[in-house]
């Protein structure tokens, strides 16, 4: 690292010069994307060197597990399999994107020390790694996807655009969600253990693998104030043909404006020293 990089990370010039460190950070960071993609590639690739089937096998025990649960689940809650299986089949794909890149998020400078000490690359660039990786997972997962959407006869009513409008929300707020526990993650080791209980928790608390309107009116709070659950609607209500509740978008809206601001502010204070922390 040269030393005018290294007296711009470590020296402080009031709340102004942080923000506008971490704005230029953010600039550099988009103009080397394809760092970013290469890195999470990279990522992918080595996690299964040696396998014949690659990723493709979490989609492959995935697509199990859909089938298990949709048939003895539907069974035991008296629901046509033709709905539920689909139901389950999106939930787990898309809400295990969204607590995998949460979860995955806490590594995102931990695993980067050795770069982020030795160069001086924008450290937005391991936030976009991050989310990249678990696209490219999701990309494999959209296999069980396609699959359940034509079996079912699901792709005939699926509204394509509004459901990408969901995803497009909820990268954007799993994002920053990701960088959050990153930087905090990077100061405080058992952050991870938190964040994990937490999500293990969501998926108990979020309608995945059990229809919401099973819920009694006095209990809709669990629903209506569930992050998980708005993240999960917006995507998975358009493909099975169901319109999206206008709140769930204000939700989305103002969970990303609210925590992009946050989070982007707390990087501001703390950039200069998450090298250290690490």
């Amino acid at each position: 690292m040269d030393t005018a990089t290294h007296m711009l990370r470590t020296g402080r010039r009031g709340p102004l010069f942080e923000l506008q460190m971490a704005l230029r950070d953010l600039r550099a960071s988009g103009e080397r994307l394809d760092l970013a993609w290469s890195l999470a590639s990279h990522d992918v690739i080595s996690r299964y060197r040696g396998s014949i089937l690659g990723p493709f096998w979490i989609t492959l025990s995935m697509g199990l597990m859909v089938l298990g649960i949709g048939l003895l689940w539907g069974e035991l809650f008296r629901v046509s399999i033709h709905d539920f299986i689909p139901f389950v089949a999106l939930g787990i794909v898309f809400f295990g994107t969204v607590t995998g890149t949460i979860n995955e998020g806490c590594d995102t400078f931990v695993q980067a020390a050795g770069m982020l000490s030795q160069t001086s690359l924008p450290m937005f660039t391991f936030v976009w790694r991050t989310v990249l990786r678990n696209l490219i997972n999701l990309g494999h997962h959209l296999v069980i996807v396609l699959a359940v959407l034509v079996y079912f006869g699901f792709w005939r009513t699926a509204n394509y655009p509004v459901a990408a409008l969901g995803l497009l929300l909820m990268v954007i707020n799993v994002a920053w969600l990701s960088m959050l526990v990153g930087i905090v993650s990077a100061r405080f080791r058992d952050i991870p253990q938190i964040v994990a209980s937490i999500t293990q928790a969501a998926a108990l608390m979020t309608p995945v693998f059990w229809l919401p309107d099973r819920i009694s009116p006095e209990h809709r709070g669990i629903l209506d104030f569930n992050p998980f659950y708005h993240l999960l609607q917006a995507v998975r209500a358009p493909l099975m043909g169901v319109g999206v509740a206008p709140h769930t978008y204000l939700f989305l809206a103002g969970m990303a404006a609210a925590g992009w601001v946050l989070t982007f502010s707390i990087f501001a204070y703390t950039r200069r020293r998450i090298v250290h922390y690490l």
